[in-house]
């Protein structure tokens, strides 16, 4: 899969919504973009999201060791990047809600 050019607008919230769930490194993150169906994200496009969210006060790093190589460097989510998260999942659900009634009355007039 490729990514998408509308996933640059999105894929912030993402990675604060698997931040969530766990802190985690850059690959696993993409690898777990991936398996949820998002997109193959490179690490072109996944590591500067990385580093804003890092910049910006949303995401903190932390480095460890790895049992299969050099140390990984961990993002964890903070209180800034819950807060920020909260309040764009409510605005990606309206978003949302509205693309997929539009898509649904695009569809019902082609039928």
């Amino acid at each position: 899969m490729t990514p998408r050019p509308w996933l640059h607008g999105f894929l912030d919230l993402c990675l604060l919504a698997m931040l969530r769930e766990r802190a985690d490194y850059g690959y696993g993150l993409s690898q777990r973009l991936a398996a949820a169906g998002v997109a193959d994200v490179p690490g072109g496009t996944l590591y500067p999201a990385l580093l804003r969210l890092e910049e910006q006060g949303l995401a903190t790093p932390s480095w460890a060791p790895s049992e299969a190589g050099p140390r990984r460097k961990y993002y964890a989510m903070t209180g800034a990047g819950r807060d920020l998260l909260d309040g764009q999942a409510a605005d990606w659900r309206r978003f949302r809600d509205g693309v997929d009634a539009l898509l649904s009355a695009s569809e019902v007039r082609h039928d």
